[in-house]
């Protein structure tokens, strides 16, 4: 274990440490453990799975939506490798090299994990948050997914699916950062965010490769792109509305989309190499 690791180990045992010597029950203090076994997929593909995983548009209540893909043109950029090789529990989960998930071109040529919401056109609606839990899994020391929404005060279940320390670091400026140590496989902590933000990262302060990046919005309008680089926002009431697609490399795109009820439109994004 590197000099580094280990140093990153000590300062983030003396906060568990610390937490667990306080008089009163703490923010941090409320993860609980549950057990379970290991899942059988890899972790890179279960994050995979994860970020193309449809999402839940509760309490949507129109019937227009609006679809369409994120392009990418140029030369993509060499995938970087991951070194796990300072945590022997990292590096054992993983068969094959793990590379960084900042820039994802999709064989097809689009681009994976751009975050997409409707950014204007809402002024004046309200939408109750859902108690149905968005999960950040730390699996194979990865995040699944990299990119996900919730929103505002929507619960967010993190869970340490592996047998290592995790250190889970989130400074959103619009709502309460939290900095919570996880140093066994099955615990959770539940957390919200109380204002929206485009973005929120999360880190690891054990793992310096680990991160992800969390779209809170006020509505449930927004989507991740997936392997084929696709994006739904559905039940939608008719109107104009502002789209933007984020990516955490190539920044924010907008387009105005005009739709009535029951219609979907298309919407296309394209990001250049840089």
């Amino acid at each position: 274990m590197t000099r580094q690791i280990r140093s990153n180990l000590v300062s983030v045992l003396g906060i568990v440490v610390a937490i667990g010597c306080g008089g009163g029950k703490s923010q941090e203090a409320s993860a609980t453990h549950e057990g379970g076994s290991q899942p059988s997929h890899s972790p890179l593909q279960l994050a995979q799975d994860a970020s193309d995983a449809p999402q839940d548009p509760a309490g949507a209540s129109g019937t227009a939506t609006i679809q369409g893909t994120v392009k990418f043109t140029g030369s993509a950029p060499a995938a970087e490798r991951v070194k796990m090789d300072a945590d022997p529990q990292c590096l054992l989960q993983h068969k094959e090299p793990v590379h960084k998930q900042e820039v994802v071109v999709n064989p097809n040529g689009t681009l994976r994990h751009v975050f997409v919401y409707v950014n204007g056109g809402l002024e004046g609606r309200t939408f109750s948050a859902p108690t149905n839990p968005v999960v950040l899994d730390q699996h194979g020391c990865l995040y699944n997914p990299h990119v996900l929404g919730i929103q505002v005060n929507q619960p967010l279940e993190i869970v340490n699916s592996d047998p290592t320390l995790h250190n889970v670091n989130c400074k959103p400026t619009k709502s309460k950062p939290f900095n919570i140590a996880q140093p066994t496989k099955g615990m959770k902590t539940t957390k919200a965010f109380t204002a929206a933000e485009i973005m929120v990262k999360c880190a690891c302060n054990v793992h310096p490769w680990m991160a992800t990046y969390i779209g809170v919005v006020a509505h449930p309008y927004f989507s991740v792109t997936d392997e084929h680089g696709r994006f739904t926002l559905a039940g939608l009431p008719a109107g104009q509305y502002t789209v933007e697609a984020w990516h955490e490399k190539y920044g924010t795109q907008t387009q105005t989309i005009t739709i009535g009820d029951g219609e979907t439109a298309t919407c296309e994004f394209e990001f250049t190499a840089q």
